[in-house]
């Protein structure tokens, strides 16, 4: 197990640390026709709104939740960090995801771009009226399209892997999908 997760993590560390993409210039370098600052200007922030679901691999129903989370690129092309929050409800528990994900971004076109992240997650957990905390890592995939390729509106799918810390090690696989909205 520990070799999957040192694999796992090298591989993050290379895709981190790899360079830009060619679709990741800048829009200044490489139009040839100037446009407007406001059609360039990326938005400060991007909200997420959507739906999660979650599946344990020791068994168990699939568990389903809203996801809200906001992102935001402190170095452009390089990084940009995500933090969200799903709750699951079930008939007798109560599980809150809190994230916080570090994103490689690569820019596939105008309108999709695709963003590989790694991150600790917390889990807070009342099960029978007993209350646990746990502290898992995380390694998520973000597809994100904009139709209009203006990032003001569009929409995401993030499939993602689950690895707890705590005993037991649970693992779990997971998708989350909804709407995006651009903060200007």
């Amino acid at each position: 197990m520990r070799l999957l997760v040192c694999t796992l993590t090298g591989a993050c560390l290379f895709l981190f640390l790899c360079l830009p993409s060619l679709g990741q210039t800048s829009s200044e370098a490489s139009s040839a026709h100037p446009q407007k600052a406001s059609e360039d200007k990326d938005p400060i922030a991007i909200v997420e709104l959507g739906a999660a679901t979650s599946w344990n691999f020791s068994g168990g129903a699939a568990t389903f939740a809203p996801n809200l989370a906001a992102e935001v690129t402190p170095i452009e092309n390089w990084l940009e960090l995500e933090a969200g929050v799903s709750p699951f409800y079930t008939h007798n528990s109560t599980e809150w995801d809190t994230d916080l994900l570090f994103k490689k971004p690569w820019t596939i076109s105008r309108k999709a771009e695709f963003m590989l992240g790694v991150g600790p997650e917390w889990v807070h957990l009342r099960e029978s009226g007993k209350v646990t905390n746990s502290f898992s890592g995380e390694l998520a995939g973000d597809f994100m399209f904009w139709p209009t390729g203006k990032r003001r509106f569009g929409w995401f799918l993030e499939p993602a892997y689950d690895y707890s810390f705590a005993g037991g090690h649970q693992q779990s696989i997971g998708m989350s999908g909804g709407l995006l909205i651009g903060i200007p």
